[in-house]
């Protein structure tokens, strides 16, 4: 029989004498100055979290379903990329995002024999076009098949520095969308940030502000009397704990904000592993870092996680990388059982104050972005691209002092190590000079400049 009272003979023990128990075993050295830690954002992380001096206001986050496992899929042969999608989904994966070259693609012959029922399809159109959009709703209103259309104009400005066409011609086609198609039309890419460098305070509040864009600039009532999802595309960073209330603090800044224009909108987070801090030396360590972001992002109540291959920042997509990435997570669902615990993150003291505070400074930057006219008027006069250059030259002066380890990279490099044979893509940032509305904001990693030494001195 259990016994309810397990822990009886046990006294409770205070914050206090924690902290008194602590200072005993420093011998002397000072408690805040040894044990307390300033993350990026200027949270102060403690060494404990004790429940009388935690005092957690948020809503509770309701999860009901598991996440899903994305297989992404780019469409440059459409019978190719209907048997690859084919032949993922029975290998594994549960949902498929395709990304499309141009708008004459034929829906039917893409999905054709492809399932319908309990699988998602993201269509990730990097241009925006009424027509096609159109054609996917019809598809899936025919089908019945839960298909989501991944339109972002703001998220074309950030990336490539213009717009589609420009702004006015760009949201009369996307109202355009929103007025003619029943399906999810959204999506927010806010993975650019992280990506760039931006500290998990400027990636929330400038997904946040991106949002209000949205929401300002949408004429959605047509869409008032069905329950509208908005996509979120997050890369998942390395700081484990932080990653996961990153994700948590996004689902409700989200949610505050469309409470406040009264839309009926759910949040359908897709989250992916950052490629920041992702090396080209020693690349098998990549797994490891991808399988804890992955880890971080269903903790935090992603909806559905597309995880990276190893391989992805040099080689080009191939079927041992894809089954390597996917299998990871299939371990992570069906070995370790992370789908069968609903909110597992739910009451832990740390996780829960970082949610809360993460949130609240989020919120204070989202205020300042609207205060100082929103996010575009912010990209276009250069605001958003000095602060997120800012946060990533701290991170890189980190790394470059040996502070902040990459594994095989820049702690214990093997420099047997050779790759110059074995780049089938470009894994540097790129240069392209041409005329742009704004400064793009540009995706970096953090070892390119060790690497390029690196590669330079191979024989």
């Amino acid at each position: 029989m259990a016994n309810n009272n397990l822990f009886s003979d046990f006294e409770a023990v205070s914050s206090k004498q924690w902290k008194q128990q602590i200072q005993y075993e420093l011998k002397g050295a000072d408690y805040n100055e040894t044990l307390v830690w300033e993350s990026p954002e200027g949270i102060k992380v403690k060494p404990f979290y004790h429940n009388d001096e935690t005092v957690i206001n948020l809503e509770a986050i309701v999860l009901t379903k598991p996440f899903t496992i994305v297989q992404n899929i780019f469409v440059h042969d459409v019978k190719k990329s209907n048997t690859r999608a084919l032949e993922t989904l029975q290998r594994g994966a549960e949902s498929v995002r395709f990304t499309l070259e141009n708008d004459a693609v034929s829906i039917e012959e893409l999905m054709q024999n492809l399932p319908t029922e309990n699988v998602n399809y993201y269509f990730n159109l990097p241009f925006l076009s009424v027509e096609l959009s159109n054609k996917i709703n019809e598809f899936a209103s025919k089908s019945k098949a839960n298909i989501f259309i991944q339109n972002d104009p703001i998220g074309q400005l950030a990336k490539d520095g213009n717009w589609f066409e420009n702004l006015e011609k760009d949201f009369e086609k996307l109202n355009t969308i929103a007025s003619k198609t029943t399906v999810p039309f959204l999506t927010i890419s806010s993975g650019i940030y992280q990506n760039a460098g931006a500290n998990i305070v400027q990636q929330l509040a400038y997904t946040l502000a991106q949002a209000n864009e949205y929401f300002n600039r949408l004429d959605l009532s047509v869409r008032a009397e069905s329950r509208t999802v908005i996509t979120i595309e997050v890369a998942v960073g390395t700081n484990y704990f932080f990653e996961i209330a990153k994700l948590r603090a996004l689902r409700l800044l989200f949610n505050t904000l469309a409470s406040e224009y009264n839309h009926n909108f759910d949040c359908h987070i897709i989250a992916t592993p950052t490629k920041r801090n992702k090396t080209l030396y020693d690349y098998n360590v990549n797994m490891l870092r991808t399988t804890t972001e992955c880890m971080s992002a269903i903790l935090g109540g992603a909806d559905a996680v597309a995880n990276l291959a190893y391989d992805a920042i040099y080689h080009k997509d191939n079927e041992f990388g894809d089954r390597i990435s996917r299998n990871q997570l299939l371990v992570l669902k069906h070995e370790s059982y992370f789908d069968k615990v609903n909110n597992p993150a739910d009451g832990a003291y740390y996780i829960e104050t970082l949610t809360e505070q993460l949130a609240e400074k989020a919120l204070e930057l989202f205020k300042d972005i609207e205060k100082n006219g929103g996010l575009i008027s912010q990209l276009i006069d250069g605001t958003i691209q000095r602060k997120i250059n800012e946060s990533a030259q701290k991170e890189q002066e980190l790394f470059d002092s040996g502070k902040e380890v990459l594994l095989g990279t820049n702690k214990y490099p093997n420099k047997n190590d050779q790759m110059k044979n074995d780049l089938e893509l470009y894994p540097f940032v790129k240069q392209n000079a041409r005329k742009t509305l704004i400064t793009p904001i540009i995706e970096k990693r953090l070892a390119e400049k060790l690497e390029q030494e690196r590669l330079s001195q191979e024989q």
